[in-house]
């Protein structure tokens, strides 16, 4: 090949020194250099802070979004050491934030249980930062040292007295060289930081935005910790019955190693599961063996139950997928000795954790079905309805499966692009055959797919699988996309990279929005994980007057600019629909990359839409009628 050296020798090997290995390969040690990868960065460095609240020696974080962009992290800890590490030759600040495989969480006494287990992550932060400062408040000084890309300006020094302890880091990402989004989100760090503070009841976490006019600045701090957590992620949802169950227990693994398993669950009436599992307060996204031993012990317990109690017959057996159907869970494992596969620990890997686990579920779990048969009984005839529908659902299952990866015939309402490359790839969801028709008429067709959808989709909430998957919007989407759903889910064969949500700018546009966001969350959450899914803003005004023509996407900007030109000679249209909007018009407004205001979607939006259409489509008119009399405020929870 052209420009290829083809011979091969020594000269060839690369040794990467210090900190290099990081900056050259990224996503290796935080996942990924998008959205994701730059929020990690942040729960590295909490998670060290969270580190010494374990280890019961901070009770304040504060984690501040500065006015440049930068992110400061503050805690009331010991203070990470300042002594010089003689084999090094530097401060123990230096050692930690400029070498891979360094710090205090391999078993020399200075954390009996933490999330840190590598020594890389702070030292990455540093790594992929353009510049980074550490504060150390400790033994009644204040010591200080900055970095640029991962190298020390100057050695640690003493910069003034204090009579207190703690640490503070700020960082400013990389963007320039390494990050593909150059500013934090808000929300997303506060869902994290919730989560901590749920984790860890009595610990108050600090969040602001200092970006803002006036600053966002909010207390995170929960008193009933993992209970609350699961009445929080219950909250607008019919419960089965009121009880919060929950469970805590130590316990000593075969090396005589202490730990703690704490868990809460709740049952309400939908058909969807909800578990998060943390192992030493990290979530353990893909699950692992303490997650695979409390699924086990659900199942074993309520099937025992039932038997024994004569609501199930001998030969009857309940699947995991029936006994989980409704649940909202909340599992917190602290351990010494975690094995946790890559550096961004999304799943546990200690064999033994699967019986301990178990055990003490079982018991637990087995112990309130005991003492509140009307509870247990419930529960299990709810689960038995599960199994009843469990073979249409996999009979529907099937039936998407062969529709996205099977067949080649793409639905007939589909306005397909001419080309095939799926990077370059775009589809539009657009309400309706009029504004679809206009779309169609002012897209690029070389890039640019259209799918009209009829209506509001169903209610993914109140009906189960295969009654979802019955439903042609849902069937028109799956097909569509050919990336399957659920398990079937395979990102290689999805033919658009951008999937965007078009809806109108008004009450039931914002409401369609998040009917689509919601089925997305629910059925294909890896398209919104992996940056797939957009929302569209078209505008709700157009302001002309002669040939001038402006166009605004709220009420508040439209008045703001007719103050200020003077309203006289003005003509305002309001857009009640893409359809009113001429293919030119909603091209330069909406459909143009060049001039297109698109959203990206992150799993926090999505999880915002879904906490709002449980609200609005809980078959209650009371509150579709505060929904609609509401909508400027629900919809900015969405688009935040």
């Amino acid at each position: 090949m052209e420009g290829l050296n083809h011979s091969y020798n020594e000269q060839d090997i690369q040794i990467l020194e210090g900190l290099d290995p990081v900056r050259k390969r990224p996503s290796m040690y935080i996942g990924s250099t998008d959205s994701r990868g730059l929020h990690h960065l942040v729960a590295e460095v909490v998670d060290n802070s969270i580190d010494e609240a374990l280890a019961g020696f901070c009770n304040l974080i504060k984690v501040e979004i500065l006015k440049d962009g930068a992110v400061r992290v503050t805690d009331n800890g010991r203070g990470i050491p300042t002594g010089i590490i003689e084999k090094e030759g530097k401060s123990a600040v230096e050692v930690v934030l400029t070498k891979l495989h360094a710090g205090g969480k391999f078993g020399s006494g200075g954390y009996k249980i933490s999330g840190g287990l590598h020594g890389v992550g702070v030292s990455c932060v540093n790594a992929l930062s353009k510049w980074l400062t550490v504060e150390v408040k400790q033994n009644g000084k204040i010591y200080a040292m900055s970095f640029k890309r991962g190298i020390a300006d100057a050695p640690l020094k003493e910069v003034g007295c204090c009579d207190v302890t703690g640490t503070t880091v700020t960082f400013f990402p990389d963007f320039e060289e390494i990050f593909e989004q150059n500013e934090f989100n808000y929300e997303t760090l506060r869902s994290r930081l919730r989560e901590l503070a749920y984790l860890n009841s009595g610990l108050s976490i600090e969040i602001a935005d200092l970006r803002e006019e006036p600053e966002r600045r909010e207390l995170l701090r929960y008193e009933g910790g993992i209970k609350q957590f699961v009445e929080s992620l219950n909250k607008n949802k019919e419960t089965v019955f009121a009880d919060i169950i929950y469970g805590s227990s130590d316990f000593v693994d075969s090396e005589g190693r202490d730990g703690q398993l704490e868990f809460a669950l709740q049952y309400n009436d939908t058909y969807n599961e909800t578990i998060l599992a943390f192992a030493n307060n990290i979530n353990t996204e893909e699950g692992g063996t303490h997650l695979d031993g409390f699924k086990a012990a659900l199942t074993k317990v309520i099937n025992d139950y039932g038997r024994a109690n004569n609501v199930l017959k001998e030969n009857d057996k309940l699947s995991g997928e029936d006994v989980r159907e409704g649940i909202t869970a909340v599992l917190s494992l602290k351990l010494q000795e975690p094995q946790f596969e890559g550096q961004t620990k999304t799943k546990l890997g200690n064999s033994e954790m699967r019986g301990i686990v178990g055990k003490i579920v079982t018991e637990i779990f087995g112990t309130y079905l005991e003492e509140h048969p009307k509870e247990a009984r419930e529960l299990i005839l709810k689960s038995i309805t599960a199994q009843k529908a469990r073979e249409a659902a996999r009979k529907a299952r099937e039936l998407a499966r062969k529709s996205a990866l099977e067949y080649t015939t793409l639905p007939g309402k589909l306005h397909d692009c001419t080309d095939r490359d799926p990077a370059v790839c775009e589809i539009y969801l657009v309400e309706g055959d009029s504004a679809g028709g206009t779309a169609k008429e002012g897209r690029d067709r070389r890039f640019q797919a259209v799918l009209p959808l009829r209506g509001k989709i169903i209610n993914v909430e109140k009906a189960r699988l295969h009654k979802v998957l019955e439903n042609e919007e849902i069937k028109s989407m799956i097909t569509a996309f050919g990336c399957g759903i659920n398990n079937n889910f395979d990102e290689t064969k999805l033919r658009y990279n951008r999937i965007i949500c078009m809806t109108d700018a008004d009450v039931d546009g914002s409401h369609i929005r998040i009917l689509m966001l919601t089925f997305f969350f629910r059925f294909m959450p890896a398209l919104i994980e992996r940056g797939h899914v957009y929302i569209a803003q078209p505008p709700l005004f157009k302001a002309s007057r002669g040939k001038s023509e402006k166009y605004f996407y709220n009420e508040h900007d439209l008045n703001a600019y007719l103050d200020e030109m003077g309203r006289k000679g003005f003509e305002v249209q309001r857009y009640k629909g893409l359809g009113e909007m001429d293919k030119d018009q909603l091209w330069e407004t909406t459909m143009n990359p060049a001039t297109r205001t698109l959203l990206q979607v992150q799993m926090e939006d999505a999880l915002a839409a879904d906490e709002i259409f449980t609200v609005l489509m809980g078959e209650q008119p009371e509150l579709r009628r505060q929904f609609i009399e509401e909508n400027a405020r629900l919809v900015a929870e969405l688009d935040v």
